[in-house]
């Protein structure tokens, strides 16, 4: 890496870059410039004019000013409503899936024979289609036939019909993200692996037990990895769709009715393209705002360890 270093400066110290070479550089980054430019850059700019809009995706689209942001924050009682839910979902959700997800790295990370097998099997939930994953577990949510409830009445527990009782759908709905703690197993798994050993050694030396070695040295030093299930765990819970949308559609009576699911519907069901681009830029807000709060507060319990190479 340090011989390539040199001899881009060797390089740029010799003279200006020429003509063709600017030219090359141009024509081997202008697929993603293009790619950025047509189907991220033009849709955010669009959306951010047509949340000031009113567009039926048939008629000429009609500016109306903040029309559309103040009747979502004087008028629309399901604005407030799908904000709850999904708030409701998030800290339901993202605590348990990061404990979980931890404990099963540490399960993960034992030094015995076929490991590999265990791993693999506990990592495919996370890369199987949502879709997929949705109709598997309508029928465990089955109330007469479903799986769950079928334990239960061995042991003469009647279940709840867990996807149609207001009380339970975001319970049900919180179990089922714990099958899918597979992709950050994976995270916290490299991170226990990156752990040095002569930290432990260390502490065993000075008499320290399983408990203070898991406090002081493990947490610490994952931490970067607990912060990044983190970030991504908020966004992503912010983002809930697909599984609503198949399993429930919203039901009942509202309670799985998810920012994103409201978004989708009055952009592609009410074919309100402006209001729900207003709805979907207030969404950046709240998600930025999460996300900012969340990196404000690493660094009082993120370590990171910083280590300077010496040159002899």
């Amino acid at each position: 890496m340090r011989s390539i270093l040199n001899i881009i400066l060797a390089k740029g110290n010799k003279g200006s870059i020429s003509i063709q070479e600017t030219r090359n550089f141009y024509l081997f980054i202008s697929p993603m410039l293009i790619g950025f430019i047509v189907f991220t850059a033009y849709p955010l700019i669009f959306s951010f004019i047509l949340s000031f809009s009113e567009w039926d995706l048939m008629s000429p689209y009609k500016f109306v000013g903040l029309s559309n942001y103040i009747r979502i924050f004087t008028r629309d009682r399901f604005f407030l409503k799908s904000l709850s839910v999904t708030f409701k979902f998030a800290a339901m959700s993202v605590p348990l899936n990061l404990i979980a997800a931890f404990l099963v790295a540490l399960l993960m990370n034992s030094k015995v024979k076929g490991i590999g097998i265990f791993r693999t099997i506990w990592y495919s939930p996370a890369v199987t289609p949502a879709v997929a994953a949705s109709v598997l577990w309508m029928a465990i949510f089955n109330y007469r036939y479903g799986l769950i409830n079928r334990v239960l009445a061995l042991f003469g527990v009647r279940g709840p019909n867990w996807l149609w009782d207001e009380k339970w759908v975001l319970p049900a709905f919180v179990i089922m993200g714990l099958w899918g703690v597979g992709g950050s197993m994976v995270i916290y798994l490299a991170a226990l692996q990156g752990v040095p050993q002569d930290l432990y050694d260390a502490a065993e030396i000075d008499g320290a037990n399983s408990w203070w070695k898991f406090r002081a040295i493990t947490i610490p030093m994952v931490s970067p990895a607990l912060f990044y299930n983190l970030v991504m765990g908020v966004i992503g819970t912010l983002q809930y769709f697909t599984n609503a949308f198949i399993m429930t559609g919203g039901g009942p009576n509202n309670t799985t009715l998810f920012y994103a699911l409201y978004l989708y519907r009055n952009a592609f069901e009410y074919m309100r393209m402006g209001y729900g681009s207003a709805l979907a830029w207030i969404f950046f807000a709240i998600a930025m705002a999460s996300t900012v709060l969340v990196f404000r507060s690493s660094p009082l319990w993120v370590f990171y360890e910083y280590t300077t190479e010496v040159e002899g």
